[in-house]
């Protein structure tokens, strides 16, 4: 059984001969683990199991002095965040659409490498990325503080806007539904730590429309539908489920009962993540790491969960937690490298 089939197994919440797992890190803690093996292509080095295709933050433009021109045309600052960054010059400064063209969903950069990657990674999970899919993606053109306040005085511009955005999505998705893939994954964070940010009444009236479009696509399609929300969303999950989702992303047990979630919708949501990035990675032991790791491992021996950490792998987690929990996923009953 290749990695491809039990990561199908666990999402459909099926016995599995052990847990699968997809890790990412940060460009800080990458480069630790890339320095410690002697190995660029950390896929390998950790055998995670997804073949990561598209390109979740979209394409940008480097302007020079860490700031970055995304496809969009916001203006991204990344001299701290190296990662995603902080938006600098919003493409709306006022709540409208006119005078503004959308990107070219299209563009041969999002697709030309596929046919490539599932060659090099045939045995992976193929997951088609769309990060910044519909709120993020709204905020990171607008502001976020002045789409908050659209909401509530311009909501007809918001309906337009994020209708849009989904139009965009789903002439991707489309496409992308041409190859081989088993997923559609939208990132698009919801939440804080304790709740939406925007609130279950505004969501229901302004999200959950465009979610219902673009997950009605890939689902017609027989695929997986996957979502990356951080914070406290646990309430919306038996919309989401109605909606379509099939897995959940990126799990976080500072703000939900990640064991207690597991066990409650079993066989109907599968749950990916769950490693804490807040507390045990950054400021526990190798021991602490490892005990958190086996007793995610435990609760999802049965299916239904795929292993993470909670988000990418922060800069200031030390070398040794990460080798951690490497370690404790390398040696699993039933796993063994191909």
């Amino acid at each position: 059984m290749d990695k491809r089939e039990v990561v199908k197994l666990a999402i459909e919440g099926r016995k599995v001969p052990y847990v699968p797992w997809q890790c990412g890190f940060t460009v800080e803690a990458a480069e630790k683990l890339r320095n410690h093996f002697g190995q660029e292509d950390l896929d390998l080095v950790l055998d995670n199991h997804f073949v990561k295709l598209g390109s979740d933050m979209g394409l940008f433009t480097a302007l020079g002095e860490d700031h970055f021109r995304d496809f969009f045309g916001a203006v991204w600052d990344r001299s701290v965040d190296k990662d995603i960054g902080i938006v600098e010059k919003y493409v709306l400064p006022e709540p409208t659409l006119a005078g503004y063209e959308f990107p070219d969903p299209l563009d041969n950069r999002f697709f030309e490498d596929i046919p490539e990657l599932l060659s090099e990674y045939g045995d992976c999970f193929r997951v088609f990325k769309i990060g910044f899919s519909l709120y993020e993606r709204a905020w990171a053109m607008r502001g976020m503080e002045n789409l908050m306040m659209d909401f509530l005085d311009h909501p007809s511009f918001v309906h337009e806007l994020l209708q849009r955005i989904a139009d965009y999505n789903i002439a991707q998705i489309t496409e992308a539904l041409k190859y081989d893939i088993d997923a559609v994954y939208f990132g698009d964070d919801w939440g804080q730590q304790r709740g939406l940010q925007m609130g279950p009444r505004l969501w229901a009236e302004f999200i959950r429309p465009e979610l219902k479009r673009m997950y009605s696509v890939v689902r017609e399609a027989g695929k997986y539908v996957t979502i990356h929300s951080c914070g406290k969303v646990d309430k919306l999950f038996d919309d989401l489920i109605e909606l379509g989702l099939n897995c959940f992303n990126p799990f976080q047990p500072e703000v939900m009962d990640v064991f207690d979630l597991m066990k409650r919708y079993k066989g109907r949501l599968a749950f990916h993540g769950g490693l804490s990035t807040q507390q045990t990675l950054p400021y526990g032991s190798a021991e602490d790491v490892k005990r958190a790791t086996a007793k995610l491992l435990k609760a999802g021996n049965n299916g239904g969960y795929i292993f993470a950490p909670a988000h990418a792998v922060e800069g200031d987690v030390p070398l040794e937690n990460m080798l951690a929990f490497i370690d404790v996923l390398h040696t699993q009953n039933g796993y063994k490298r191909r």
